[in-house]
């Protein structure tokens, strides 16, 4: 878990070492909605969860926003966080430094 100063707000990161199920997506939303219904604090903006999956072939990148609007994401983080496309071309880079790791 991350603060970020600009947004205001925490981004609770969970990686994954296998292949995106849809799982991970769903449990990645209970966390950041538990965050934001405990441990937000006055002046907080809602909490962002980014789910990195890495499975043998490629890596994906989803984010997870607990309720908030996709558009009202959209608009107001977009300027701040990384594309998707960004963190995947990242995560892909580091696998193909490390080789091939299962």
């Amino acid at each position: 878990m991350f603060y970020h100063r600009v947004l205001k707000c925490h981004v609770l990161v969970d990686l994954k070492v296998d292949e995106f199920r849809h799982e991970h997506i769903g449990q990645l939303n209970t966390y950041v909605t538990w965050y934001r219904k405990h441990m937000m604090a006055e002046g907080d903006n809602p909490p962002v969860g980014l789910l990195l999956c890495t499975g043998k072939d490629h890596a994906l990148v989803e984010y997870a926003i607990a309720a908030m609007d996709n558009r009202l994401f959209v608009s107001k983080y977009q300027l701040e966080l990384p594309s998707k496309k960004d963190l995947q071309k990242f995560l892909e880079e580091r696998r193909k430094e490390m080789g091939d790791v299962p």
